[in-house]
């Protein structure tokens, strides 16, 4: 959960004032803003506010959440702009970046609060013929109060996955923002307050990584965290302490298979923008392709001729901004280093290419499957390009490399897809694009394995937040009773003899 330093500054103005952290902004290190540092006391009193409102959530039952949910949508939207421009101070992101992800947002946010009471609300069950006097139902209920701890590198959009679908599902959350982008925290939780003062359904708390650890131990009902595969095993082993249920999104990017039928030109799009877009520190975008022998030397052209025009900077005319974490820029470039030394071949940028805290497109082709570049998360804007000579062999490596996240598939055989989809360890398969799946809310996102523990966006992510409360209710005497010791010995000839009908011919 640790973050970067030379970002952020905790510092006390003297011996009694509290510590303050302070971010800053990427582009030109000029401070962003000061928050508070809070440590155990003031978790446990956000977390024990949120206790006091959770029941008051909870009662309002889903069409009252629907309510006051799209009343706070509203209220973003109206607001947008200020979001946004804090979205690219905090992340340095373009403009139009930091707007596509706060759109994606309230999308989110929309779809959770409209869908809710289809996903979680009580409906009816099948029973057996033994079990025909019953009335099964089930339904889903809040589980009380959430931690969500965010990302820096999509600060609003990752984190609304959860908070959305936490809080349509009734619960109350305690937001922990990276501390990168404490303001959007801030943001997004004062949006909330003024429209429901003395309602604190969502609530922030700033800090480091202490205060993360903090709102861990709060013995919080569930906590969803996204981030770095580090930051997850901490989380989960501090989580484990109090047996709290954790849901994980890690860091990285996913990959693409191109056929050999495939529409070059967009699937080089494809490529390129979900290699690059948000300097690469998308998880849902793309950290290597997997292309047909007989079409890779035409895509791998087209592909450096997408990226070779692609600009980094921080005015708005850029393609995208600056690395956010400082620390992964090392990380670049120990992984490009590494991909070169083992054979593979930079055929756009290379290690120059860093110049932080930006670093412009590197396209690597032939990179060994050993490469950290490939087996490490890979956050940056680095694409791999990869031959492969069948399909089954882009299925074998993907598997491989263990980052069952996301993969886009090109091909024109539309009809092939499932079955080749259906092999492969991921959680997602979008076909002819790339990044799809982030602006469809009703799409489950979760990865597979060690790589993603539990679901966000869509049903799935909304019963991610709830427990299951299934309910029997007897309607009539059953005519044949076999749930007593006083049983009737011809009530168990005849169950033995429909049973013998039912299953064993």
């Amino acid at each position: 959960m640790a973050e970067s330093a030379r970002r952020t500054a905790a510092h006390t103005g003297g011996t009694v004032r509290p510590k303050v952290l302070t971010s800053f902004d990427p582009r030109t290190g000029e401070a962003v803003g000061d928050f508070a540092m809070m440590g155990t006391g003031e978790v446990t009193r956000t977390v024990r506010a949120a206790r006091a409102t959770e029941k008051w959530w909870a009662a309002l039952g889903f069409v009252g959440r629907r309510r006051w949910l799209l009343d706070w949508k509203r209220a973003i939207a109206r607001n947008a702009g200020e979001l946004v421009d804090i979205v690219c101070a905090e992340t340095g992101k373009p403009e139009v970046e930091a707007a596509i992800e706060v759109m994606l947002a309230v999308e989110n946010l929309d779809w959770a609060a409209r869908n809710a009471e289809r996903a979680l609300g009580r409906r009816r069950l099948g029973s057996t013929w033994l079990t025909r006097n019953q009335r099964a139902s089930v339904g889903y209920l809040p589980l009380g109060v959430v931690g969500v701890l965010g990302s820096w590198n999509n600060p609003v959009f990752s984190p609304m996955g959860s908070i959305a679908y936490a809080m349509a599902a009734g619960n109350a959350v305690v937001f922990k923002p990276s501390e990168l982008t404490s303001g959007v925290g801030v943001w997004l939780a004062e949006s909330w307050s003024r429209l429901a003062p003395n309602q604190p359904v969502l609530q922030v708390v700033t800090g480091d990584s202490s205060t993360g650890a903090a709102l861990c131990r709060a013995r919080l009902d569930k906590v969803a965290y996204a981030g770095s595969e580090s930051g997850a095993r901490e989380v989960i082993s501090l989580c484990a302490q109090s047996m709290t249920p954790v849901v994980v999104e890690h860091c990285g990017k996913g990959a693409m298979v191109v056929q050999v039928d495939a529409k070059l030109d967009d699937a080089a799009e494809a490529a390129v923008f979900g290699a690059m877009s948000n300097a690469g520190q998308s998880p849902t975008g793309i950290q290597r392709a997997y292309v047909a022998e007989s079409v890779y030397e035409p895509f791998l052209d087209k592909v450096m001729a997408q990226a070779r025009k692609l600009r980094p900077g921080g005015d708005r005319r850029a393609s995208y901004g600056p690395m956010i974490l400082e620390s992964q820029v090392d990380i670049v470039r120990r992984q490009v280093k590494d991909a070169i030394a083992r054979g593979g071949r930079a055929v756009v940028g290379g290690l120059d290419s860093i110049r932080e805290p930006y670093i412009e497109p590197i396209v690597l082709a032939d990179v060994p499957e050993d490469s950290s570049a490939i087996t490490g998360e890979a956050v940056g804007p680095v694409l791999i390009v990869n031959r492969v000579a069948t399909m089954d062999e882009a299925v074998e490596r993907i598997n491989a490399a263990g980052q069952g996240l996301a993969v886009a598939v090109f091909t024109r055989d539309v009809r092939a897809v499932p079955e080749l989809a259906d092999r492969i360890r991921t959680g997602v398969v979008t076909v002819n694009s790339s990044m799809a799946s982030a602006g469809i809310p009703s799409m489950p996102f979760g990865g597979v394995g060690e790589y993603g523990q539990g679901h966000a966006h869509g049903e799935a992510g909304l019963r991610e937040f709830s427990r299951t409360l299934a309910i029997a209710q007897k309607r009539y005497r059953a005519p044949v009773n076999l749930t007593t010791f006083d049983r009737h010995p011809r009530h168990l000839r005849w169950a033995k003899a429909v049973f013998r009908i039912r299953h064993g011919r």
